[in-house]
């Protein structure tokens, strides 16, 4: 990977796209710095303190956003708006005809499809502005309100321009995003989300720091800490290289090609394969699997002082905090349920033997028709199950070590890290790849 990193610098319009990305991700890191106007500071990160541990919706905007979120800065909403609209989008387009249409027209509808999806993330951002002030404007640490003017019409005129200015940071970070597509190297969405990522290691890396010294000052309480830190660090590299062994692993589906005769040429007769990743669903049955887990998490850290302290409702919100039983249960099975969910709307396997039998393809031993979609299906089948197992294990692991060594506050969870590693090996290849066309010649000698 650094090799590639060293051949692209050395490429000088690669080097371009390059210090461009890192420009734009400087312009984030920037942007992520400067918090909204009308805001009282200190209150602010009190309240947020409490977020950023809390394992709610909120924390998990907060890690998305690289900390953002928590000093309700410019790009608090981050591009979770437009990864929202994108799937909505991608959900319906299975659901409504037009958009599936649409979605079939060439690069005119792609682009069509993608003004649709940033209309729909910039009203997605507005909705999450407005929610997210008036938690806000309710907030309050120690009898300091966060919001400065609440009443009248200072507060209406303090309301709109912490709303909007909100909006518009989603929005002009869903633009950087697309001049990364444009003019620099990798996914501007995905750079970005690893941007926020990384940003938030040296928290981790302090939060360790922390621990070891704890062990330094109090051996006989606190000196497991001398066995944990280095285990979670081993941990956290193997779970790093079963990510990028997963991700580079797929089940090839043999596909042999007739031979036909055009005149006097012979086409056709070759052999070839249709490959199936085992993380094809990438890190999505996470993000739904957690958004929905976390909602009664959310709601008990929004009651406050009104949650329950005992009884029925007590052991319901201990059950489903990040912690519990019956979290890790659930999130276990929502994962696979929702990894061939992803699979059935990525994949239709009818059409993919339709159009193997229309270029005169068939899988050796195969039928065509009925029999190679239901060999294809029980193919990919089998392929989910195993990237299913995969993302359940990586998402579990973080939770468990949390769970039963109390190191549960590094924010470390498997979203990150698959994106961590996904968003990497992806910018690498591209790398490659473009490398590749500069030197096309020798690689065809």
């Amino acid at each position: 990977m650094f090799k590639t990193i060293k051949n692209a610098w050395a490429a000088p319009d690669l080097r371009r796209k390059m210090l461009f990305t890192l420009l734009i991700i400087v312009i984030f890191r920037l942007g992520s710095a400067i918090p909204v106007p009308f805001l009282n500071t200190a209150a602010l990160k009190g309240v947020m303190t409490q977020v950023s541990q809390s394992g709610t919706a909120f924390s998990y905007l907060d890690m998305l956003s690289g900390g953002a979120f928590a000093q309700a800065t410019l790009f608090a909403m981050s591009v979770t708006p437009y990864i929202n609209s994108s799937i909505v989008i991608e959900l319906l387009t299975v659901a409504i005809p037009a958009l599936e249409r649409m979605a079939k027209e060439g690069e005119e509808g792609r682009k069509r499809l993608g003004a649709i999806t940033r209309y729909v993330a910039v009203g997605l951002a507005l909705m999450q502005a407005i929610f997210f002030y008036f938690y806000l404007r309710n907030s309050a640490y120690e009898g300091s309100y966060i919001v400065k003017y609440r009443d009248g019409w200072q507060g209406v005129f303090t309301a709109f321009v912490i709303i909007f200015t909100f909006t518009a940071g989603a929005a002009l970070l869903m633009w950087l995003a697309e001049q990364i597509n444009q003019h620099g190297v990798g996914n501007g969405i995905s750079i970005i989300l690893f941007a926020s990522i990384v940003s938030r290691m040296p928290h981790i890396i302090n939060t360790l720091g922390n621990f070891w010294q704890a062990a330094n000052q109090d051996p006989s309480s606190y000196g497991k800490y001398y066995f944990l830190v280095p285990l979670f660090v081993v941990l956290f590299l193997v779970m790093m290289w079963i990510i990028v062994f997963m991700y580079d692993s797929e089940r090839r589906i043999p596909v042999q090609y007739a031979k036909r005769v055009v005149g006097r040429r012979l086409y056709g007769g070759q052999s070839t394969h249709i490959p199936i990743k085992v993380g094809l669903s990438g890190v999505m049955p996470i993000i739904f699997a957690s958004s929905i887990l976390i909602i009664p998490s959310t709601i008990q850290f929004l009651m406050g002082k009104n949650a329950p302290t005992e009884g029925f409702w007590k052991s319901f919100f201990d059950a489903f905090s990040t912690t519990g039983w019956l979290y890790s249960i659930l999130y276990f099975f929502l994962i696979i349920a929702f990894a061939y969910f992803y699979m059935t709307i990525q994949y239709n396997p009818i059409e993919m033997a339709n159009n193997l039998r229309q270029s005169n393809g068939t899988i050796p031993g195969i039928r065509p028709g009925k029999p190679t979609s239901d060999y294809i299906m029980k193919v990919l089948s089998k392929v989910t199950f195993i990237g299913s197992l995969f993302l359940a294990f990586i998402s579990l692991v973080p939770i468990i070590f949390g769970a039963s060594t109390g190191m549960s506050n590094l924010s470390v969870g498997g979203t990150s890290l698959i994106i961590l590693v996904g968003v990497a090996l992806e910018t690498v290849k591209q790398m490659e790849s473009q490398l590749m066309m500069r030197h096309y010649k020798g690689f065809l000698d």
